[in-house]
C-alpha cells in the first residue's frame, strides 16, 4: 500500500514513527515531508507543493493527523476530490466539527496509536 501522512511540524516525532510503523510492514509513503524544513523561500515552497500534491495522489490512503496546519488542509481536500479512503486521527479527539471530517470516505480514529495503525491496515485490506 502507498500511502501520504499530512499533519504539522509540532507533530513530525509521530509521523516519523507511524512512517517507520507502516514501512517495517512492507507498505510505502509517497513522500516523506518530514525531511524538509521549513521554508519562506518561494521556489522552495513550490517545489515542495508540486511533490506533496503528487504524493497525495500517487497514494493509496491519505491519513491526517490532528492537530493539523493550512497546508494539511488543503492537501485533505485533494484527498477528497480523488474519493480516496482517509484516516482522520484524532487522538485528544480534537474538535470534529468540520463539515468535511464527516464524509463517506473518511474515517476518524480516536485514542493510542496502536488504534491508529490496525484502522489504517484494516482500511487497505
Amino acid at each position: 500500500m502507498k500511502y501520504y501522512i499530512a499533519s504539522s511540524f509540532a507533530n513530525i516525532s509521530q509521523v516519523c514513527s507511524l512512517n517507520q510503523t507502516l514501512s517495517e510492514m512492507g507498505h510505502s509513503v509517497t513522500y516523506d515531508w518530514t525531511k524538509n524544513e521549513r521554508t519562506t523561500i518561494i521556489a522552495n515552497m513550490n517545489r515542495i507543493a508540486q511533490l506533496e500534491k503528487a504524493a497525495v495522489l500517487e497514494s493509496d490512503i491519505f491519513i491526517m493527523l490532528l492537530p493539523a496546519g493550512r497546508g494539511s488542509h488543503i492537501e485533505y481536500g485533494m484527498a477528497l476530490a480523488t474519493d480516496k479512503p482517509i484516516i482522520l486521527y484524532s487522538p485528544q479527539n480534537e474538535v470534529l466539527e468540520t463539515t468535511f471530517y464527516h464524509m463517506p470516505n473518511v474515517q476518524i480514529v480516536t485514542g493510542n496509536d496502536r488504534e491508529l495503525v490496525k484502522a489504517i491496515v484494516a482500511t487497505v485490506k
